[in-house]
C-alpha cells in the first residue's frame, strides 16, 4: 500500500518507468513508506486508441506532457505531508522522466485498513481471528 495508477499521454516503457519511481521515491521520502511497498499501474496512451484531456483549470497551461496521478491509501497523512509530496513528485518527475512540473497532475484518495486485501482474500490490515490461523496455516503449507 499505496495504489499508485500513472496515466502518461504518449510516454513509452522508458518515461512510464522513470514516472514510476519518482512517485515511490517521493512517496518514501515524504510519506514514510517501506521501499518495498510498491503497487503501480502505468499506462501510456498514444492518442489516438487512448488518450487523456485536460484544459487550463486554475491558469495552469498544460500540454501534452500531462500526467495523471491517482495515489489511494490509507487515510491519516496531515495536509503538510501531502503538500510535500506533491512538490516531491513534481520535481523527481521533471528529474527521471523531464516532465514539467506544470504537467503533474496529483489526486490522493484515503481510505481504512478494512479496505485493503493483499492476497489471499484476507484484509491484512483488519485481521479477524479467524483469518490470524488461515493465515499461519498458508504460511506453514498446512491444508
Amino acid at each position: 500500500m499505496p495504489l499508485v495508477r500513472i496515466d502518461a499521454l504518449r510516454a513509452d516503457s522508458e518515461r512510464l518507468d522513470a514516472l514510476g519511481r519518482a512517485v515511490h521515491d517521493a512517496l518514501v521520502e515524504t510519506i514514510g513508506f517501506p521501499p518495498d511497498d510498491r503497487f503501480q499501474i502505468l499506462t501510456g496512451h498514444d492518442g489516438t486508441s487512448g488518450t487523456l484531456r485536460y484544459d487550463d483549470y486554475l491558469g495552469v497551461r498544460r500540454d501534452d506532457g500531462i500526467v495523471f496521478i491517482a495515489i489511494t491509501m490509507r487515510c491519516g497523512r496531515p495536509p503538510e505531508r501531502k503538500r510535500a509530496l506533491y512538490r516531491r513528485i513534481a520535481e523527481l518527475a521533471e528529474e527521471y522522466a523531464g516532465t514539467e512540473p506544470r504537467n503533474v497532475f496529483i489526486t490522493v484518495t484515503e481510505n481504512e485498513s478494512i479496505d485493503w486485501s493483499f492476497g489471499h482474500g484476507v484484509a491484512q490490515y483488519a485481521v479477524s481471528p479467524e483469518e490470524t490461523v488461515s493465515l499461519a496455516d498458508t504460511a506453514s503449507g498446512a491444508p
